[in-house]
């Protein structure tokens, strides 16, 4: 990985800091914690992102959903002049980042413990947002959308390609002032079928009211059909 993503001198020592971390915390918030599996599962697949310009270049990132810390840790450790904001709203997980990034001598990196809707020092301030294994893309969209910086882009880590996904994540897209760019297949390890990196862009200002509630945008998706009514309502 060092060598296929260039990364800078003491890159790997931070890298091994993370395994280690997962390894010997057994309540680290991931079941993937034995450093042979993490290394393909966390790290490789959160460092394929690097095969974007765009990210490549951010000066500022914000991972939301962090989880364990993917893809933020693995970014910030390949990214030292990027700023990297993890937002992770369960105190645990925010603890297990914090505890990880300290450890690692990452100076680059912070956590906000609060869901991305209520995350008020991000709004319009990301050049960059993540996300992985969070939540469907157009829910994904609405998060980013307010966070982002007009001509920032949401970068959306994904498994095997879903048309009715994205057709739902184009609609919302619309109504948030992005637009679909780009899907790019990645290949993070041997074996990793089905990767891609969903790009959707920032082209217009984001109307005021969004970010809605928290909750909102899993309660009542933009974009997705609506249910018709039921039997006892039309009675």
């Amino acid at each position: 990985m060092a060598e296929r993503y260039a990364l800078p001198e003491g890159a790997v020592k931070q890298l091994r800091h993370v395994l280690d971390a997962l390894e010997r915390d057994e309540h680290a918030p991931t079941p993937v914690r034995e450093p042979h599996e993490a290394l393909r599962v966390h790290l490789a697949d959160s460092l394929a992102g690097l095969e974007l310009e765009e990210l490549r270049g951010a000066d500022r990132v914000a991972d939301i959903g962090a989880g364990a810390g993917f893809p933020g840790l693995a970014l910030a450790i390949a990214l030292p002049g990027t700023e990297v904001t993890l937002v992770e709203s369960n105190a645990r997980k925010a603890a297990f980042i914090v505890a990880t990034a300290d450890g690692a001598g990452l100076a680059n990196v912070a956590v906000a413990a609060e869901r991305a809707e209520e995350w008020d020092d991000g709004f319009g301030s990301c050049t960059i947002v993540t996300a992985r294994a969070l939540a469907p893309l157009g829910v994904l969209a609405e998060y980013a959308a307010p966070l982002l910086r007009d001509g920032g882009a949401l970068v959306a880590w994904k498994g095997r390609r879903d048309p009715e996904e994205e057709a739902i994540a184009a609609v919302a897209a619309d109504q948030l002032g992005l637009v679909m760019e780009e899907v790019r297949a990645v290949h993070p390890f041997a074996g990793a079928d089905h990767r891609h990196l969903h790009v959707l862009r920032k082209v217009a200002p984001t109307p005021s009211r969004f970010p809605r509630r928290a909750g909102m945008a899993t309660k009542r998706p933009l974009g997705a059909p609506k249910s018709p009514p039921s039997d006892r309502a039309r009675r």
